[in-house]
C-alpha cells in the first residue's frame, strides 16, 4: 500500500498551527513566485495523513492521485511528489512561460539542459537585458528565459511591465536571488520525479471539470487572487492570467468528489461564497519572506483537522 511519509516533528498530540516562517521549509522550486504556498506544506501534510484524519474521525481518503489546477511556482505539488504523499501528481498551468519551464523540466535531457544552461550563466545587466529583448525559438530557450526573468525581476513577477531588481539584497541588485549551483540542483532532483508527475499546459477549471466525479483525486486549489476590489487589481499587476471566474470554480468543487483544500485572500467576496456553498473555513498563520506575520484563508469541506481559528 502506498502510505504517507510521515513527520514526527509536524504531527505532534494537539497538532496546533503556529506561524509558519517559509525560511524553515524545504524549497524544491526553481520559482521565485508571487502568493506562493510554501508557507502551507505542513499544513498539505497532515492534511493526507490518515494517522490525522482517524484521530479527528474524519472520513478517510485514500488519494491515488493529486491535482493542483492552478500550478505556478509548483512548490506544493512538488512536495507531494517528492515526499510520496500521494501516488501521482497532475500539475496544470496556463501561463505559456510558467508551462515552458515545467515542459523542460519534466523531460530529463530538457531538464539537464536548463541545469546546465543556468549554472555556465554570466548573469549581468548587459547580458541579462539581451536575453529578455530576445524571441526564444524553442521551449527551452524560453524555459530558460522565464527562470532569468522570475530570479531579476522584482518579486519574481512574470506579469507584462515588471521590472529588474535595483538595489536587492546587500545591494546585490539582480544578483540577489540569483543561486545558479542551488537552481541546477532543485531541477535535477524534479526530474527524478517525472515519473509520478504529470504536467498539462491547459485551463484550470477546465481542467478540474475532468477530474471532479473521481473519489481518489484530491485538489489543491489555489487560484490567482483577483476576488475583491483590490484583489482585482493586485491579480494584474501580478500574474498575466489574472481572470478568473470564482463563482465557476466554487460551483466546481462543490461537486468533487474526493477531498479538497482552497486557499484565498481573506475578503469579504470570497467569504460570501464559501458560506454560500457550505464550506468550512480557518484562517491560518504564516510569516512571509520580509518575515512579517500573516493569515490566509483556507477553505474545504471539513478542516476539523487544522487547528486554526474558524471563520
Amino acid at each position: 500500500m502506498w502510505q504517507a511519509k510521515l513527520f514526527d516533528d509536524e504531527f505532534n498530540e494537539e497538532f496546533p498551527v503556529g506561524i509558519v516562517n517559509v525560511a524553515s521549509v524545504p524549497k524544491l522550486s526553481p520559482f521565485r513566485y508571487p502568493g506562493g504556498k510554501t508557507w502551507f506544506i505542513p499544513s498539505i501534510r497532515q492534511w493526507l495523513s490518515p494517522h490525522i484524519r482517524q484521530k479527528h474521525n474524519l472520513t478517510p481518503i485514500s488519494p491515488e492521485h493529486f491535482v493542483e489546477p492552478f500550478l505556478g511556482g509548483g512548490s506544493i505539488s512538488l512536495t507531494v511528489a517528492s515526499e510520496r504523499l500521494v501516488k501521482n501528481t497532475t500539475m496544470v498551468e496556463i501561463d505559456a512561460d510558467v508551462a515552458a519551464v515545467w515542459q523542460t523540466v519534466l523531460n530529463i535531457e530538457g531538464g539537464e539542459w536548463l541545469a546546465n544552461r543556468i549554472a555556465s550563466y554570466s548573469l549581468t545587466i548587459e547580458n541579462v537585458e539581451a536575453l529578455l529583448n530576445d524571441v526564444p525559438i524553442t521551449v527551452r530557450e524560453r524555459a530558460f528565459q522565464t527562470i532569468v526573468r522570475n530570479r531579476v525581476c522584482r518579486g519574481g513577477i512574470l506579469a507584462p511591465g515588471s521590472g529588474l531588481m535595483k538595489l536587492g539584497e546587500a545591494g546585490k541588485g539582480i544578483l540577489s536571488r540569483w543561486y545558479p549551483a542551488t537552481l541546477a540542483k532543485r531541477i535535477r532532483h524534479i526530474t527524478t520525479l517525472r515519473d509520478s508527475l504529470t504536467f498539462l499546459h491547459n485551463d484550470g477549471l477546465a481542467t478540474l471539470a475532468t477530474y471532479l466525479h473521481d473519489p481518489h483525486a484530491v485538489f489543491f486549489l489555489d487560484p490567482p487572487y483577483t476576488a475583491g476590489k483590490h484583489g482585482k487589481q493586485a491579480g494584474k499587476r501580478l500574474y498575466t492570467h489574472s481572470e478568473l471566474d470564482h463563482e465557476q470554480l466554487f460551483d466546481c468543487a462543490s461537486r468533487i468528489q474526493g477531498d479538497f483544500l482552497m486557499t484565498y485572500d481573506n475578503s469579504e467576496e470570497v467569504r460570501s461564497l464559501a458560506r454560500r456553498y457550505g464550506f468550512d473555513m480557518r484562517l491560518v498563520p504564516m510569516k512571509n519572506t520580509h518575515h512579517a506575520n500573516m493569515s490566509e484563508l483556507v477553505i474545504g469541506p471539513n478542516l476539523e483537522w487544522l487547528m486554526a481559528p474558524r471563520l
